[in-house]
């Protein structure tokens, strides 16, 4: 599934109109200190506080406008003068008005136009500032928007990494699993391979139910685990001896899915079957503090490794893939240590973080 993710520029539009008049608020107190030293001197007061009220009115249009050609993808070198403009024609309509209210107070004998061009700071330095404070309230929002989106790419490129994993190993499992069946029908014994599929259909069954989610609860994957260690018991018989210990308080916590399966297989398949005599495979669930511990340990046969060969090696494909999804997942909270005895046998300790998983337990597992 493609996931849409929204440019910068579209969530810089979804800022709330308000926030920008709050941010040029402050600008008024601005215009308070700067009319301190005319105090006294006549209606000089009455005039400020026209100026300070018609910087409040004209703030709307003048947020609306910058943000009308902030959504158009107007650049800014030509935003701007327009903004001067517009700014500078209404601190005109500013002087007018107060012209008209001098005339009415008695302070003109009559309007006078060549006053219509004077003392434009009153207003026209205020609009200006208010378009910068605009323009860096976008700004801050596009920036936080711009960092959003790169959150959000790099979230959707790990979730595919860890889906791409997670596929990587259910054809590889299915192959062999297969092999074995069509091993089990050349050799006749029928009853074994028909135990096998049904085995094998509960084991896909249960991969399908568990989604997507990259992460279940140990349950639901001891769960898992235990279609597959079935499967292996049908095909080994007696040679294949399990030790399975998890503690009680554990059920619930979070682990990813298709965990425990590759590890298992990887310990019976290089472990046990080329045993002539029966094996063990330990495993271990524990927690200890803020972490999970997984242990697993299994018998094996004495052997020298075959540098040519890739599932003789620590980076065989199951151990390579959960130790992948392992540091995508978790990253340096996590551990992941494998080692081969002389004697075949291997052990692998797995440490995670501890955390309840969102979704229930079956008890049953």
């Amino acid at each position: 599934m493609i996931h849409a993710v929204p440019s910068a520029t579209s969530r810089a539009a979804d800022v709330p109109f308000w926030l920008p008049l709050l941010a040029g608020l402050p600008l008024v107190l601005c215009m308070a200190v700067m009319a301190l030293p005319e105090l006294g001197h006549g209606r000089a007061l009455d005039f400020r506080v026209l100026y300070a009220a018609t910087y409040l009115l004209w703030m709307v249009p003048m947020a609306a406008a910058q943000r009308w050609l902030r959504r158009r993808g107007v650049s800014w070198l030509l935003a701007i003068p327009v903004l001067l403009i517009l700014s500078y024609l209404m601190s005109l309509a500013n002087n007018a008005v107060g012209e008209w209210l001098a005339v009415r107070l008695g302070a003109l004998p009559r309007f006078q136009w060549s006053l219509l061009f004077s003392g434009l700071d009153g207003c026209w330095l205020a609009l200006i500032a208010f378009g910068a404070v605009h323009a860096v309230v976008d700004h801050y929002a596009a920036l936080q928007a711009e960092r959003e989106r790169v959150r959000e790419i790099a979230a959707l490129a790990r979730d595919a990494e860890l889906r791409a994993l997670r596929y990587q190993l259910q054809p590889h499992f299915l192959f062999n699993t297969l092999n074995a069946i069509s091993t089990l029908v050349a050799e006749y014994r029928n009853p074994e391979a028909n135990r096998m599929l049904a085995r094998l259909a509960d084991l896909l069954r249960a991969t399908l139910d568990s989604g997507e989610a990259h992460e279940v609860t140990l349950a639901e994957e001891l769960a898992l685990a235990g279609h597959y260690l079935d499967i292996e018991k049908v095909r080994l018989g007696e040679r294949l001896l399990l030790d399975v210990r998890v503690g009680p308080d554990v059920l619930q916590s979070a682990v990813p899915p298709l965990l425990l399966q590759p590890l298992l297989e990887n310990a019976i398949r290089h472990g046990i079957a080329p045993r002539l005599v029966p094996g063990r495979v330990a495993l271990t669930v524990e927690r200890d503090g803020g972490t999970l511990r997984l242990s697993l340990r299994n018998d094996g046969v004495p052997t020298v490794p075959d540098a040519s060969d890739d599932e003789a090696r620590p980076a065989a494909i199951g151990l390579r893939n959960v130790r992948e999804r392992l540091a995508r997942l978790y990253g340096d909270a996590q551990r992941f240590e494998f080692a081969l005895a002389i004697d075949g046998g291997c052990a692998i300790d797995i440490v995670l973080p501890y955390r309840a998983a969102a979704v229930a337990a079956p008890e049953s597992a």
